[in-house]
């Protein structure tokens, strides 16, 4: 990530910013587990991750047929406090209950 403003750009958008809070709130989620919990097509949630990891905000890792995200692990300290602190706010429950019920997470299988 450059600077604070392409950060800001980045959350700006509420796809991707759910995806950053998930992630927060989960550690490392498969594409299809953002498409799930969030209620979204394959594509947008792929273009708006693939973004993130141009930004360096995330990173990707291809694990057999799936494609897992984290947090990028040199993003800066203020950037994480700036995401607690969101997460805090927004909380997500209604997201993070819709993707405790989906069967055969593949994260779940990973762990």
């Amino acid at each position: 990530m450059r600077d604070p403003e392409t950060f800001f750009r980045a959350l700006s958008d509420p796809t991707r910013l759910r995806c950053l809070l998930l992630l927060m709130a989960e550690g490392r989620l498969c594409v299809c587990e953002f498409v799930h919990a969030l209620d979204l097509s394959q594509p947008r949630v792929s273009r708006h991750l693939g973004h993130l990891r141009d930004l360096g905000i995330v990173l990707d890792e291809r694990r057999g047929q799936w494609v897992h995200y984290r947090l990028h692990p040199a993003l800066p300290q203020w950037a994480h406090d700036v995401l607690e602190a969101a997460f805090q706010a927004e909380g997500l429950r209604d997201i993070r209950q819709r993707l405790a019920s989906m069967p055969d997470r593949p994260s779940a299988a990973c762990d």
